[in-house]
């Protein structure tokens, strides 16, 4: 494998593109397009589209039922595809075409010199500016035919090339490149030839448009291909008409763009003074991924009857460039963080009210309705983020319950290591939000059972090994379980995803366990935003607790189980098992989309080799903006896997908790299933195979 090659990555790179046209000039317009192609080959391209009659030019009128135009269009073509014969991009142009008796509205597809096929237009606007039935025949109908055109490279010995609506354009050598094409107005009607040509296998379609613009009617676009690429499960891709078409009563605005199962991809600016070009890499591991698991996708396929047997498959080899071509895609470094900042604070919003909503939900159940039986939450506050953002939860449901948050118990439960820093902060933050709390010292409960074990901890060695540190974690849930007994009460968990994924948890008598795991669905790189957010729109009504939430966003990670000298570093999760940025990136590509190591890698290192490029959280802490190399990239993303499947046993005995990302949770009885005896060798091996050390 190319490591850095994009195509051997499972991508493929697609350009919409748009370019001032010269009205009723075929042979220009052939020269200007092929400009673009090379371009495009350049840049490592497999598919260029271009717009609606990109040859002749859309508003030429009357002048398309001319033999002098059409008969320049047919030799444009030829000249187009032998400008291209060494050229790498599948080449999409529309044309105004005699076929039988009438003149359809047409995509020409030409790879490497060769007509590979025609697709007419379907579906014909005749309504307000448009009249194309006065010019033009519908596509509709013209299933199975074939183009009779023995002058064009790539007819048959017969003289003939595919033509019709129903063209999928295969790539033997790009696995999941499948290509479709269709003509403006197919998009705007209910059931788009492009829905039908997904259900039947393609991923990446095309629709070339000329559509003058008019107020409105580019958010209108956006809405409809952004819709069409997520009922797909594909790459959808418009190129629209620019500069040089009539403005006799229009004008045109050479609108290009991209979506990927609802994404933006990329667009260009609009009113050009000159070509334009959206250049993006499609995921096709991704569309293909998102078809598999959506079983609901094949059942309307077959539902429609549109299997491979209704569509004609046109196959070609692409011969796609080798090296490192970059990626031309944005990669988020927290994809469960959104970057634009109003989009982070709705997410905010969305996971804090499911995480409130759901524990709401427990203590209403468990209460069976009377709220005299509605359980005490018993809740252990360590001054960390995942306790703090559980508490922050706990208080807020009991508001929403109209319960006092005094029905709240925290209990802080010094240890060994403990610092002053994190228990002042427990402390302030638990009467500030003015719940009852306790504090219980576990560090002479767990004197006694480390001696009784004859552990040297027990007299006082320092033997800092798992005992000594689960004997602590184990003491800490016990007490949390038998308080609640005492007091009518429910554990709330606070481990969050990322630890459940890394098995960062004590399993049984531990923090693994509880009654309710509030936490479980959120990953650990949004519970930081998550805190800042409750801050920030004052959900909690005390500027006290709102300062100590903001001095515990500055705590180190730790488990604060192991003491450590005056003067030496506290214990550090990330020290330990790696950074949880890596870690959630990984996470995230592993459950939401079962990438490879070797792609999960890939993708890694163009997110976090510079942390100068690209965009940053709201929020995000200046100090905190680091880079990572492809070598680190590697080392951690062994540690995962590792990890993962070592601790499978712990996710498959959870409590209950709700999801809450589209990425996924780890719930046995959700979104994961797996066995516990699973190995990650076939996983490691693919990563030391196919990931350079450097």
């Amino acid at each position: 494998m190319e490591f850095r090659n994009v195509y051997a990555q499972g991508f493929a790179r697609v350009a919409a593109c748009t370019l001032p046209v010269a009205l009723a000039d075929p042979a220009e317009n052939a020269r200007r397009i092929a400009e673009q192609v090379r371009a495009c080959h350049d840049d490592g391209v497999a598919v260029a589209l271009f717009p609606e009659l990109s040859l002749s030019g859309y508003a030429v009128d009357d002048l398309f039922l001319q033999d002098v135009l059409l008969d320049a269009v047919d030799r444009a073509v030829v000249a187009l595809a032998e400008a291209t014969v060494g050229l790498t991009p599948v080449v999409v142009v529309g044309a105004p075409l005699r076929h039988a008796n009438r003149l359809y509205n047409c995509a020409v597809v030409i790879h490497r010199g060769e007509v590979l096929g025609v697709a007419p237009k379907s579906y014909l606007p005749t309504y307000r500016e448009f009249y194309e039935k006065r010019w033009f025949a519908a596509g509709t109908g013209q299933e199975g035919q074939n183009l009779v055109r023995p002058q064009w490279p790539g007819s048959d010995v017969d003289g003939e090339v595919p033509f019709g609506p129903d063209l999928l354009f295969t790539a033997d050598d790009v696995p999941g490149l499948v290509i479709h094409a269709e003509v403006c107005e197919d998009l705007w009607v209910p059931v788009p030839p492009s829905h039908e040509a997904a259900l039947a296998g393609a991923t990446v379609l095309l629709n070339l448009s000329a559509s003058p613009i008019t107020v409105g009617r580019a958010e209108d676009r956006h809405l409809l291909a952004r819709s069409a690429s997520a009922r797909c499960d594909a790459a959808y891709f418009y190129a629209a008409a620019s500069a040089g078409e009539s403005s006799t009563d229009l004008s045109w605005d050479g609108m290009t763009m991209a979506y990927e199962l609802g994404e933006l991809l990329g667009a260009s600016e609009r009113f050009p003074d000159g070509p334009r070009r959206t250049v993006v890499d499609v995921d096709l591991d991704r569309l293909r991924q998102e078809r598999m698991r959506v079983g609901s996708f094949d059942d309307n396929a077959a539902a429609y009857a549109a299997d491979e047997a209704g569509f004609r498959v046109v196959p070609f080899r692409l011969r796609p460039p080798a090296g490192d071509l970059g990626l031309r895609r944005v990669v988020d470094r927290f994809p469960f963080v959104p970057d634009d900042e109003s989009r982070l604070a709705q997410d905010c919003y969305e996971a804090y009210n499911i995480q409130v909503s759901g524990l709401e939900q427990r203590m209403r159940s468990i209460g069976g309705g009377d709220p005299a039986r509605v359980p005490r939450i018993v809740i252990g506050v360590s001054g960390g983020l995942d306790s703090t953002h559980a508490l922050i939860v706990a208080v807020k449901a009991c508001d929403r319950l109209g319960l006092p948050r005094t029905h709240v118990l925290g209990m802080t439960m010094p240890g060994f290591a403990t610092s002053a820093g994190t228990k002042s902060n427990a402390v302030a933050l638990m009467e500030a939000l003015g719940i009852e709390w306790e504090e219980v010292d576990v560090r002479p409960l767990a004197t006694q059972m480390l001696k009784a074990l004859g552990h040297p901890a027990g007299d006082g060695e320092p033997v800092y090994d798992v005992t000594f540190e689960n004997v602590q974690a184990g003491l800490r849930t016990d007490v949390l379980f038998r308080a609640a007994n005492q007091r009518g009460g429910i554990v709330l968990g606070t481990g969050d995803l990322s630890e459940l994924a890394l098995g960062w948890c004590t399993y049984g008598v531990g923090d693994q366990m509880s009654h309710y795991g509030v936490n479980a669905g959120v990953p650990k790189t949004l519970i930081q935003h998550l805190i800042r957010w409750v801050v920030s729109h004052g959900e909690l009504g005390d500027a006290g607790a709102d300062e100590t939430l903001l001095a515990i966003l500055d705590t180190e990670i730790s488990p604060e189980l192991v003491p450590v000298r005056e003067g030496e570093k506290i214990q550090s999760t990330q020290d330990t098992i790696g950074p949880y940025g890596l870690h959630d990136f990984t996470l995230f590509h592993v459950l939401r989309w079962g990438y490879r190591p070797s792609k999960i890698a890939f993708l890694a290192e163009h997110a976090w080799r510079d942390a100068s490029v690209g965009a940053w959280p709201a929020g995000y802490p200046e100090r905190d903006r680091v880079a990572h190399e492809l070598p680190a990239i590697r080392q951690w993303l062994g540690v995962f896997l590792r990890r993962f499947f070592q601790n499978q046993f712990k996710r498959s005995a959870i409590p209950n908790g709700p999801k809450v990302v589209a990425g996924g949770s780890l719930s046995p009885r959700g979104d994961w299933r797996m066995p516990s005896d699973a190995v990650a060798a076939a996983w490691l091996a693919e990563l030391d195979e196919n990931v350079p050390q450097a």
